[in-house]
């Protein structure tokens, strides 16, 4: 949950980083959504018809506190990127939610 977003997708953060220094605020947005787009709409469900192949089933049945995680972090992600602006208290928001659902991860009980 932590760990493999951060180096999945390190390349992806470093062009974020860089643009953004840069101060082109959309091309870093752009760039830090897109890959979270490229990994919801094609690297999951590749996973799961890889799954199948394997005989190592996996599902995309998330329960009430996945869909729930899931679903602020959309609704974060959408009212931060609205605006077209950014400054540093936005940007500490993200990390704050960032920890916050990490934190939620690891004391929620896993349900068998």
């Amino acid at each position: 949950m932590i760990l493999l977003p951060i180096i999945g997708n390190a390349a992806e953060h470093t062009t974020a980083v860089t643009v953004a220094i840069k101060n082109k605020m959309d091309l870093s947005v752009s760039v830090a959504v897109g890959s979270s787009l490229q990994i919801a709409l094609f690297v999951a469900p590749v996973l799961v018809i890889a799954g199948w192949f394997m005989g190592q089933p996996m599902d995309l049945d998330f329960n009430p506190f996945e869909l729930v995680a899931v679903a602020v972090a959309v609704l974060i992600t959408n009212s931060i990127s609205s605006d077209g602006k950014s400054n540093w208290l936005e940007g500490v928001l993200l990390l704050a939610a960032y920890v916050v659902v990490g934190l939620a991860f690891y004391f929620h009980p896993v349900m068998a």
